[in-house]
């Protein structure tokens, strides 16, 4: 009987960088834990106005790579007089690359120099940054100066990179739990494999995950020690990794990384064979992230490099908590993504972009999980995602008057509701059907303000209803909250908690497990009153999204999030067993956790427009801070071009989304060529797709009281 090939998420092999400095060059390496495998770049320092960085694609080992630092160091040796200087000037350890700059000199690289693990789902772990540094990449000697480099950089850097950036080196952040627990499409991948090159690594996504303000930071240091020691100095950096912090020991030395080594390649030589004849091959899978959800696109992109260099950042807000319910451990955790597509500041970006992508739009996903179960492809984990954004419109206020509500303007008019369909498109893309519109802007108003953009919301709505399938309508619930709340007999919390109860039956939650025997009995109907899709496999998918705004998307949206949180985590809890039926009281432990505040925007416009590269600095343009309007930045196609891009007037949705619903035609075509990164055939075991290796880490010595998940926050 033939099995079935076991598909693993890759860990990047390159966790730790040490940055060397020459004259000429500076010398990149890239090291996995346990310092066996390692990668160098070569970046030229001579082209003061270009990039020019060079990968080789080569996977290196531990003697190796010192032998070529001897030779390096040996090498770019200068003497003068009776002295002669070290070939190394200066060096920087970091924890990964967030990218490359350029603004009107030369380019800059920003590493991540500090990092604290706020999370971990299954032997998945998410880090936050805490700091970064900038490196000027030519020498100082050819640097052409302009007056407004200054100015420049100092704009860029009001993106602080140490508040609410977050990155994996094995977890997809840019994708929900669902996706990245969803099975690829392998039809052709098993045949595909050969193709590609068995011997480049790649990164691992799966999950579990943590937060706590007590974990300790680590900082990006020791590394370039360890690297030019020999091994005969096994006394000194023993004494480095005892004096560093528990997460930011590098404590494995020489000797004890190739007892670890050979023990591996021991396994491997009797196990694999074996490994494979039982349960297949096995594939190490790399996927491409949601480009939407990613920050530093941009910056990564003037250099091809292998994809174990590159970390993909998300912005917004991660935090974990264990819940503990009669004994039993329970992880909620919260993400938050802030999408990078028509980014910005409160008044500055309203509506939507002519692509359709939304001002102020955050995907939020509630993970709760049986954490007693440490596994992550045998855990029970559960997730309800949501979204909050703009109104899908050409809308602006005018911010020039000082007054409390600056009068609302629809800029544009759009007869065949194009923008909304583009939007709306891109949800079915990601969400499959129903979307739900949960509208909480006021409707009845004594002047007209808000109501605008409420009618023009239903307008768009139903004109784009008319051309969907019944069952896939797109369902707008329109809550003036403030009228309610001036109602006796009626209660804001209640009505928001009846239309979340209505929400969860449409859309369901993802369960990764099928449903227990005793919810399936006569009298258990109410789990079965809940939507979602049921798999051959007997989990459940979430299929669709409740979409909330209101003009904000602040108070109101997160008052009505918070509701549909609270009773998602309902038929969490049921699902886990927890609870004997979907519903849980507003005055407990889990639910005041859910009041966090998932996201404080308080950037600047123009320096998330130079971050994010939507405006990229030349000499022949006008700067940045004396544009009248960034309007052109993020609509570059012309007004009156809009049509000739466009499906028809009936048919705004692309026919593969149709035909994949209710699912997410994103989901379904996982696998595809054009959604794979890197994929190799691995033998079993493989430190790249070992995660009991990477996150239990057996070649360091552990301290119960410095273990994350026993420092963890926790409601006990």
């Amino acid at each position: 009987m033939t099995k079935r090939p076991k598909y693993h998420h890759i860990i990047s092999s390159v966790q730790k960088i040490a940055l060397y400095e020459t004259k000429a060059r500076y010398f990149l390496v890239g090291s996995n834990n346990t310092q066996t495998k390692f990668r160098v770049l070569k970046i030229n320092r001579m082209e003061p106005m270009e990039l020019n960085v060079t990968d080789d694609k080569i996977e290196y080992g531990l003697k190796e790579i010192r032998d070529l630092l001897k030779m390096l160091n040996l090498g770019n040796r200068q003497r003068q007089g009776q002295k002669t200087n070290p070939g190394f000037n200066r060096t920087v350890s970091a924890f990964g690359i967030v990218g490359f700059v350029k603004f009107l000199e030369g380019y800059y690289i920003i590493l991540i120099t500090k990092r604290r693990r706020v999370a971990e789902i299954g032997h998945h772990t998410i880090y936050k940054i805490e700091d970064t540094r900038m490196v000027y990449i030519p020498n100082e000697g050819d640097r052409n100066t302009n007056p407004d480099e200054t100015r420049y950089l100092k704009m860029f850097q009001n993106i602080d990179l140490s508040s609410n950036f977050y990155f994996s080196y094995s977890y997809d952040l840019s994708h929900t739990l669902q996706y990245n627990l969803a099975p690829l499409n392998t039809s052709s991948h098993a045949d595909s494999c050969d193709t590609l090159d068995q011997t480049e690594t790649a990164l691992t996504w799966n999950l579990q995950m943590k937060t706590t303000q007590s974990a300790t930071v680590e900082v990006a240091e020791n590394f370039l020690a360890s690297l030019q020691s020999s091994g005969n100095k096994h006394h000194q950096r023993i004494r480095q990794s005892k004096s560093s912090g528990p997460e930011d020991s590098y404590s494995s030395t020489g000797s004890e990384s190739e007892v670890w080594s050979e023990l591996r390649q021991t396994d491997e030589h009797q196990d694999s064979s074996t490994k494979d004849s039982e349960e297949g091959h096995h594939y190490g899978v790399r996927c491409k992230p949601h480009w939407k959800f990613v920050w530093n696109t941009e910056l990564l992109e003037p250099v091809d490099i292998h994809s174990d260099w590159k970390l993909y950042i998300t912005h917004g807000f991660i935090g974990q908590s264990n819940i503990s319910v009669y004994g039993k451990p329970l992880y909620l955790t919260l993400i938050a993504r802030r999408s990078q597509k028509f980014a910005g500041t409160r008044f500055l970006k309203r509506g939507s972009n002519c692509e359709g992508h939304v001002a102020n739009e955050v995907e939020t996903e509630q993970i709760i999980h049986d954490s007693s179960v440490s596994s992550f492809t045998l855990g029970h984990f559960t997730a309800f995602v949501q979204m909050r954004g703009s109104v899908p419109s050409h809308w602006s206020q005018d911010i020039s008057k000082m007054v409390p509500k600056p009068p609302i303007s629809l800029d544009m008019c759009d007869p065949f509701s194009y923008t909304a369909g583009q939007h709306f498109n891109q949800l079915l893309h990601r969400y499959g059907a129903p979307i739900i519109c949960l509208n909480l802007v006021k409707k009845r108003e004594t002047k007209r303000h808000e109501s605008i953009l409420g009618d023009e919301f239903t307008f768009a709505i139903d004109y784009l209803n008319q051309f969907l399938p019944p069952q896939h309508h797109i369902k707008h619930i329109w809550l003036d909250m403030a009228r309610v709340n001036k109602l006796k007999e009626v209660n804001v919390m209640d009505r928001l908690s009846k239309i979340s109860y209505g929400v969860l039956r449409k859309t369901g939650v993802f369960q990764s497990w099928p449903r227990y025997y005793w919810q399936d009995l006569p009298y258990s109907k109410q789990h079965r009153l809940t939507g979602g899709f049921i798999t051959e496999s007997g989990s459940i998918l979430q299929t669709g999204v409740v979409r909330v705004n209101c003009v904000d998307c602040l108070d109101r949206t997160n008052t009505a999030q918070f509701a549909l949180g609270k009773c998602a985590m309902a038929f969490q809890l049921y699902a886990l067993g927890v609870l004997e039926s979907p519903k849980l009281e507003f005055d407990t432990d889990s639910v005041r956790w859910l009041l966090v505040e998932p996201f404080i925007d308080a950037d600047k416009q123009n320096a998330i427009n130079l971050f994010l590269q939507v405006y990229q600095p030349n000499n022949h343009h006008t700067p940045l801070w004396d544009l009248p309007t960034d309007y052109y930045l993020h609509n570059p196609t012309a007004a009156g071009k809009i049509v000739c891009h466009r499906n028809l007037y009936t048919r705004w949705w692309d026919e593969d989304v149709a035909g994949c619903l209710p699912l997410a035609f994103d989901e379904v075509i996982k696998g595809h060529k054009n959604t794979i990164v890197e994929v190799y055939q691995a033998l079993f075991p493989d430190e790249r797709i070992d995660g009991f290796f990477e996150h239990y880490r057996p070649y360091e010595m552990s301290v119960l009281n410095e273990i994350y998940s026993f420092i963890m926050a926790h409601s006990i």
